[in-house]
């Protein structure tokens, strides 16, 4: 049964447009096209020739794109048309295509998509131009683009309407070509050090490697129910048992949390793991690839983001999680101090404490998020963390209390997380153990106990440093991008109706 359909006065004749050309035996939708150029190539080739040079060579282009805007006068026109590089002036006349397909260009609509065969000219006005010599219509489209100067100006309609987005802004077209550059420069990166990328399982019946909520899924043929991953930490760190020695998976990850400027449910992870490191190679790692992308990409080392100037030269600043605290409110953390007295410090904060957060590592974590976090603006090396929040990390020798762990702050987010990865089987069975009976007090975080890798690490796992990346706020802030939806070509977003 056909669904009913209303149209707008627009839509209605663009639909009868479609038919006229069906009537002269043109296809509306195309087919294939054969093009030797673009509006990159012709500006690159072009733009420093003279308009008398380039009348003598007529150089000959084929080019296609969508028609942005048209500006007709009588047997002759202009109209500029827009591909994945830009938008480049077409000129057209009667006198050179003839009637017939002048007429074509006559009842072309802003966002029709074209094929142009021409060649290449300035206009009296030094405009870089093609002439044409053959008008070809290849895709008839049914909705109009909207109004050139306003684009889509509900930021939800953006997200919604990603392909509408990508055709009216400019700075949205840019971040999508950017960000696979910048994906692309990591693995750059991580190959010339010596690691190898891999692939490991999106489904999974266990939730380990980080505090988050998942989502459920079920396989039928198994009647099982699994969860979509919420890490990759763990079947990477099996790889180091195999001998693989250096690794990294850049991939989709997924959490069930809520949606903000700054997280979306679906994300893109990296995870890199190297034997035979420790938490000082894993900050001589990250600091170096941030350069290096700041440098190969953007040639720059100053970023604006979250309204600051953000500067990636190095050495990055390095503090561990008491000593922060410290600096902020004059608490340290750093002497031994009981549950019940911690509990107190809660109390004349104001920092309501759950039940699974009872413990002195919970309320020194708290007191961070609470006083320190926002205010690491330039890129900190926060180090130190409690052991209660760190289940996978390597005890400092110094101090058991806490962990050989760091998380990379920028502009007071979070962007890594890295650890001195814990490889004593005996030791980690414990810190699940914990985790489970946490989970008994209320968190629904907590990490479940992975069998196989207590298994895995018996067989003996090399000391190694592990580390997490945003890949989506990585490229936040390279493209100085406000919010996620912006580096993320299609966000999760609540369905209209």
């Amino acid at each position: 049964m056909a669904v009913a359909r209303e149209f707008n006065e627009q839509e209605l004749v663009r639909r009868e447009k479609a038919k006229e050309l069906q009537s002269l035996g043109i296809d509306p939708f195309g087919g294939k096209f054969d093009v030797n150029s673009n509006s990159q190539k012709i500006k690159e080739q072009f733009e420093n020739k003279t308009k008398e040079e380039l009348e003598e060579a007529k150089t000959e282009v084929v080019i296609a794109g969508r028609i942005m805007n048209k500006r007709r006068s009588g047997k002759a026109g202009f109209m500029d048309i827009q591909d994945k590089y830009g938008n480049i002036q077409i000129y057209i006349s009667i006198n050179d295509v003839g009637e017939e397909q002048y007429e074509l260009y006559k009842a072309c609509d802003l966002g029709d998509i074209i094929g142009i065969q021409g060649w290449v000219c300035k206009t009296n006005t030094g405009a870089l131009t093609v002439h044409a010599t053959k008008y070809t219509h290849l895709v008839k489209a049914l909705k109009p683009l909207p109004e050139k100067f306003h684009g889509l100006t509900d930021i939800e309609e953006r997200y919604r309407r990603r392909y509408v987005d990508l055709i009216m802004n400019d700075k949205s077209k840019s971040i999508a070509f950017i960000r696979p550059k910048i994906i692309r420069c990591i693995q750059n990166f991580m190959d010339n050090r010596g690691f190898v990328e891999v692939e490991t399982p999106i489904l999974t019946t266990l939730l380990t490697g980080a505090a988050a909520r998942p989502f459920v899924t079920h396989h039928n043929t198994q009647d099982l129910d699994m969860y979509l991953r919420i890490a990759l930490e763990l079947p990477l760190k099996r790889l180091l048992v195999g001998g693989m020695e250096a690794v990294y998976e850049i991939g989709r990850t997924f959490r069930n949390e809520g949606m903000d400027p700054k997280h979306n449910p679906e994300f893109t992870l990296m995870e890199a793991y190297l034997a035979y490191s420790d938490l000082e190679g894993m900050m001589e790692l990250t600091e170096s690839m941030y350069q290096t992308i700041a440098k190969n990409i953007f040639g720059k080392m100053v970023y604006n983001w979250g309204g600051h100037e953000i500067n990636l030269e190095g050495p990055w600043r390095r503090v561990s999680m008491v000593e922060a605290i410290k600096e902020v409110t004059g608490i340290d953390f750093k002497k031994e101090i009981s549950l019940a007295e911690a509990l107190k410090l809660c109390e004349e904060h104001d920092i309501p404490v759950l039940e699974h957060q009872k413990s002195v590592g919970h309320i020194i974590n708290l007191f961070f998020e609470k006083y320190v976090e926002e205010t690491l603006i330039q890129p900190t090396f926060l180090y130190g963390h409690p052991i209660e929040i760190s289940p996978l990390t390597k005890k400092n020798p110094e101090d058991p209390r806490f962990v050989d762990r760091f998380e990379l702050f920028i502009g007071g987010k979070e962007f890594a997380n890295a650890y001195s990865e814990l490889n004593n089987p005996i030791e980690q069975l414990e810190r699940f153990e914990t985790q489970l009976a946490e989970r008994d007090l209320g968190n629904d975080e907590a990490n479940d106990i992975d069998w196989d890798f207590i298994e895995a690490l018996e067989y003996g796992m090399p000391p190694a440093g592990g580390i997490g990346y945003g890949i989506d706020r990585l490229c936040m802030l390279f493209t100085e991008s406000e919010s996620i939806r912006d580096v993320i070509l299609f966000p999760t977003m609540k369905p209209k109706d």
